[in-house]
C-alpha cells in the first residue's frame, strides 16, 4: 500500500469525509482491520480565506506548497489537494514536489467519460465557476463542457458554501434552492451535476435530485485509496 499525503483544512469539514472515505475503500477492498497508510497536513482556513478574498493566489501556493512538502518528507508517495477550489494553483504546487498529484478534475473526468456525458452543470465557488481552470482542463482533457448557473445564483450557491457548510451548518432551504438551480441547468441541457466543492456533498445527496450527480468528494477519496492500493 502506497503512502497518501493529502492536503486538508478547506475546509475541515470536508475533510473528514475524505479520512472516512478513503479508510472505508481500503477496508472493503482488503477486508479484515485494514487501512489506509495516510500523512494529513490540515492548514488553516482563516489564512487561505484571507489570501482568495485579496486575489493573492501566489499566497495560496507557497502554502500548499509548504504543506506538500512536509508530506513529501515525512514519506508520501503521492499527494492529493482535498478542495476543488485550490486545484487553481495545483501546478504550481505539483511543479515544486518531487511526488505526483492526483488531480480532482481527472479523476470527475474519467467517471464523465465512463457514462459517456458531454455536457455537465458545475456548483462550486465562485472561484470554481468563474474562472477558467476548471472547465478548460474538463474540455481539454476530457472534452466534457461544463455550464455554471446564473450570476445571481452563483452568488447564493457561494455564500451557502462559504456561510453555511464550511461552518458545518446544513439548511434545508439551502437545499431546495440548490435544488431548483439544479433544475434550471437540467433545463439547459446538462447531462449531469458536478458538485464541484468538496463541501457541497455535505448537502446534497445524489438522492435529492433527477439527474446523475457527481460528487467529487467521494470520487476524488475513492480515487486517492484506489491510487494507494495499485
Amino acid at each position: 500500500m502506497k503512502r497518501i499525503g493529502f492536503i486538508g483544512g478547506v475546509s475541515w469539514n470536508s475533510t473528514i469525509e475524505y479520512y472516512r472515505i478513503i479508510n472505508e475503500t481500503v477496508a472493503n477492498r482488503l477486508k479484515g482491520f485494514h487501512s489506509a497508510h495516510l500523512l494529513l497536513y490540515s492548514v488553516d482556513f482563516e489564512e487561505i480565506i484571507y489570501s482568495q478574498n485579496n486575489e493573492d493566489w501566489k499566497s495560496v501556493a507557497v502554502t500548499l506548497s509548504e504543506a506538500g512538502a512536509a508530506l513529501e518528507n515525512a514519506g508520501a508517495e503521492f499527494f492529493a489537494i482535498c478542495s476543488n477550489t485550490m486545484h487553481w494553483v495545483a501546478g504550481a504546487v505539483a511543479v515544486k514536489l518531487n511526488i505526483p498529484l492526483l488531480h480532482i478534475v481527472d479523476v470527475l473526468g474519467c467517471a464523465a467519460r465512463e457514462r459517456k456525458l458531454s455536457k455537465l452543470g458545475l456548483l462550486g465557488t465562485k472561484f470554481v465557476m468563474q474562472k477558467g481552470f476548471y472547465r478548460k482542463k474538463l474540455k481539454e482533457d476530457f472534452n466534457i463542457n461544463a455550464i455554471v448557473p446564473l450570476e445571481n445564483e452563483q452568488d447564493v450557491v457561494n455564500r451557502i458554501i462559504y456561510d453555511e457548510l464550511c461552518h458545518g451548518e446544513i439548511n434545508d432551504t439551502s437545499r431546495q434552492y440548490c435544488l431548483e438551480i439544479i433544475d434550471s441547468l437540467k433545463r439547459r441541457d446538462a447531462e449531469g451535476i458536478i458538485l464541484g466543492c468538496t463541501e457541497l456533498p455535505l448537502l446534497i445527496r445524489p438522492a435529492d435530485a433527477d439527474v446523475q450527480i457527481f460528487d467529487t468528494t467521494k470520487l476524488h477519496a475513492e480515487g486517492i485509496a484506489n491510487k494507494a492500493l495499485s
